[in-house]
């Protein structure tokens, strides 16, 4: 049985603009229940992790200053949040869920969180969105702890977006291999390198994206040998997204990620997955794409 992680994201306070795009929170688990995908014993309630867990990928400072409101202007205008009490605790409530996530994953061979994939968050700053970075800190919560028997990691970055603040993050860590395929135009605009980046061009369609995927991700797993496996399947790739500039459709998407987690299936690699981004302007696209995830998962470790 699958393991989620579930928090009351959307009931945190938020602008008018950015109020849309998380309804999916909510929507998302009544629609996995409903449709009989997964049980409500699935779903555990994600809680913050002590302030040590975080500081193994965060620095003190940073972190003490987004907790307490002291971001500078430039800082605050960068994550594109108007800060508050209520969005720290949501962040470091998403890095929580990732967390215990992982230590299920370890278990069970999958886990995957309803939000996460905070990938534009730094070391010493937030940007795009993102303040804590959920999937690093997972990963070094791992690094860490050398009797969970992780000494490899891969993470397979397949937002439309660059995850430059995970590539910067273990930009000399050789123990963590990136893998950002992304629009070449889409944010950031400036790019961080990644162990492998693969910018793709607009309006890349499902044929190319998946060939591109199925002749890439196999290599990575030979040669690296990841222990553990941490994935980002962000919606925004589809053509109905209205910060992307790719075109793949609903079927692509779940192509996608049909492929990734059967690889990590028959590899016998743990893996925690997060949702990242997605802004089409149906909720629904963004919902039944989202969904497609969890029901490819439930497939493969029913």
């Amino acid at each position: 049985m699958l393991s989620i992680a579930w928090a009351p994201l959307y009931a945190h306070p938020l602008p008018a603009n950015h109020r849309f795009p998380m309804l999916k929170y909510e929507l998302l688990p009544e629609q996995l229940v409903r449709e009989g995908t997964v049980p409500e014993s699935a779903f555990f309630r994600a809680v913050p992790p002590d302030d040590a867990t975080v500081l193994l990928t965060h620095d003190a400072d940073y972190y003490q200053r987004l907790r307490h409101g002291s971001l500078t202007r430039q800082e605050e205008r960068a994550t594109g949040f108007p800060w508050s009490t209520q969005l720290f605790e949501r962040e470091v409530t998403i890095l929580g869920g990732t967390l215990e996530c992982t230590r299920r994953a370890l278990l069970h061979g999958v886990a995957l969180n309803i939000a996460g994939g905070t990938h534009h968050a730094f070391r010493d700053r937030g940007e795009g969105f993102c303040l804590l970075n959920d999937q690093a800190a997972a990963a070094n919560y791992l690094l860490g702890h050398p009797e969970l028997g992780v000494s490899r990691i891969l993470i397979i970055d397949l937002d439309v977006h660059q995850g430059n603040g995970t590539a910067a993050i273990f930009e000399h860590e050789p123990r963590v291999f990136t893998f950002s395929m992304h629009g070449a135009r889409n944010y950031p605009h400036r790019k961080e390198r990644s162990d492998l980046d693969l910018p793709l061009p607009d309006h890349t369609d499902d044929a190319t994206y998946l060939a591109l995927l199925r002749e890439t991700l196999p290599r990575l797993l030979d040669e690296h040998q990841p222990d553990f496996v941490f994935y980002l399947s962000g919606v925004d790739v589809l053509a109905t997204d209205k910060l992307g500039h790719l075109s793949l459709t609903r079927e692509g998407c779940r192509q996608r990620d049909q492929y990734v987690l059967e690889s990590c299936h028959q590899h016998r690699l743990p893996v925690v997955v997060c949702m990242g981004g997605g802004y089409s302007v149906r909720i629904a696209d963004i919902v039944e794409a989202h969904a497609n995830t969890f029901r490819v998962a439930a497939d493969l470790w029913s």
